[in-house]
């Protein structure tokens, strides 16, 4: 676990107690902190601090414990549940409370999860007017790191990419010899993990919502792969969401490397503001024959490599050794992943495409392709797929956006309106001939019918697996 002294004898609120929340509320409790935490799910309280379900909160259990100090005064709203059972209580140094309902007045920070929306979530407004800094789990490492054996940190955003990208420089890393973490936006909460020994690097993932909350994160290398527009429903439009994402480049320090996307900068001028910085360009990085590995294909795949190359350059890494991990990079679940084949007909699980350009790469990839696309609809049209339409046999709509997509499809090539998932499968399964390849790609988000992407993906699989 990364914890800090600097973090000791200081008060914190925590809200949000999924993965990165939990983890952020041991690492400080666990370097002398005082913690408030919360989560509206009593489950995750109960995890965090056990014999708190029980609530006294109007937001739905857990509220204010009961002991002496600054909490005490707080604002008590009695519950049903209270005649039945104890109130919640608290540890010595860790309680629960609700910030929405607390004095948030003398905390040193109110460390949000990034799916907080703090663009209209309430205690925002309340933080601010208590003078608090809103922070992450990103930031409270960017204030460890001082207290670390040397090290190195690599920041990587982006709006598609990111997970194969750190992945791959994980691996290149490790296939080196390098020790390194890979946090962030994927795998275990950074905090979590055990420190590095000198040299080591840590590889994060991160997203716009994580680099809104963090302020001090001076990257030894920052990548910006791409920025197309999503998540507008928390940015005032798509140049807001385009600075965020810039932002972790103008954390950086002189003579730092920055890796990006060259569009990025020709439209939106990500640059601007930046230290000197070490500026290298993704689609110019000389990289090997994209033919040798196996689990890269597609142009967007040559950019992730391209920018993982870059990256694993800079940390010193010979051009022999990342040629070899390249060719030895499986990719990840759900990523252009091949589900299974079937009478010479391949199945191919992109189900964390969730806009459409995630999915004109995938599309551009195969010549011959049964899409099977739709789900909850994140964009009204599909003009980023449009030049690769030429490569599809046969479109199958599910989902909400199913009868849209239908429409916008129909001039362009035959399309089925499957409804479901399942559906799909079997009849692009029916359909397609030797040679030809099933692509799950939806292009949408996957909550109208599953529980996530992952879900998603893995009912396509076990549909692919029960074909006959």
């Amino acid at each position: 676990m990364i914890t800090s002294g600097i973090w000791a004898g200081r008060r914190f609120a925590v809200l949000g107690l999924a993965r990165s929340g939990a983890a952020t509320v041991r690492a400080l409790s666990a370097s002398g902190a005082s913690v408030v935490a919360w989560d509206s799910d009593a489950g995750r309280r109960e995890a965090v601090l056990p014999g708190t379900g029980r609530g006294t909160s109007e937001a739905g259990g857990g509220g204010v414990p009961q002991k002496t100090g600054s909490l005490a005064e707080a604002p008590h709203h009695p519950s049903p549940e209270e005649a039945n059972g104890p109130p919640p209580r608290a540890g010595e140094d860790l309680s629960l409370a609700d910030p929405e309902i607390i004095d948030l007045a003398g905390f040193d920070a109110l460390i949000v999860s990034p799916g907080v929306p703090l663009n209209r979530h309430p205690v925002a407004a309340q933080a601010r007017a208590a003078g608090v800094p809103i922070i992450g789990d990103i930031e409270l490492f960017a204030q460890a790191r001082a207290g670390l054996p040397a090290h190195k940190v690599v920041g990587v955003t982006g709006t598609n990419g990111k997970s194969t990208t750190v992945s791959l420089i994980h691996h290149i890393l490790y296939s080196a010899g390098i020790a390194s973490r890979l946090g962030g936006n994927i795998g275990l909460p950074i905090l979590e993990q055990q420190p590095l020994p000198e040299g080591g690097v840590y590889v994060l993932e991160l997203s716009s919502y994580q680099i809104d909350l963090t302020y001090t994160l001076d990257c030894d290398i920052a990548v910006l792969l791409n920025a197309t527009p999503d998540h507008l429903d928390r940015y005032e439009n798509f140049e807001a969401y385009v600075a965020s994402k810039a932002r972790l480049l103008a954390m950086q320090g002189p003579r730092r490397v920055a890796i990006l996307d060259e569009r990025a900068e020709r439209d939106f001028d990500v640059l601007a503001g930046t230290q000197e910085l070490n500026v290298q360009f993704i689609d110019r990085v000389a990289a090997g024959e994209q033919g040798e590995w196996p689990s890269l294909q597609g142009p967007h795949n040559r950019l992730n490599a391209q920018a993982a190359v870059a990256v694993a350059r800079g940390l010193g890494v010979s051009d022999d050794a990342i040629e070899a991990a390249l060719r030895s990079f499986t990719g990840l679940p759900h990523r252009m992943e091949l589900a299974g084949r079937r009478n010479d007909v391949a199945f191919v699980n992109d189900s964390k495409a969730t806009n459409p350009e995630a999915v004109a790469p995938a599309l551009a990839a195969f010549d011959r392709v049964h899409w099977i696309v739709g789900g909850q609809s994140k964009s009204d049209d599909l003009d980023a797929c449009a030049l690769s339409f030429g490569h599809v046999r046969r479109a199958y709509t599910i989902g909400a956006a199913g009868p849209k997509f239908a429409d916008i499809l129909k001039p362009h090539m035959p399309v089925e309106q499957s409804g479901t998932l399942a559906a799909a499968v079997a009849a692009a399964a029916a359909r397609a001939e030797p040679g030809d390849t099933v692509l799950l790609s939806p292009a949408c988000a996957s909550f109208d019918q599953f529980r996530d992407f992952e879900d998603r993906g893995e009912q396509f699989r076990r549909a692919v697996e029960a074909l006959a």
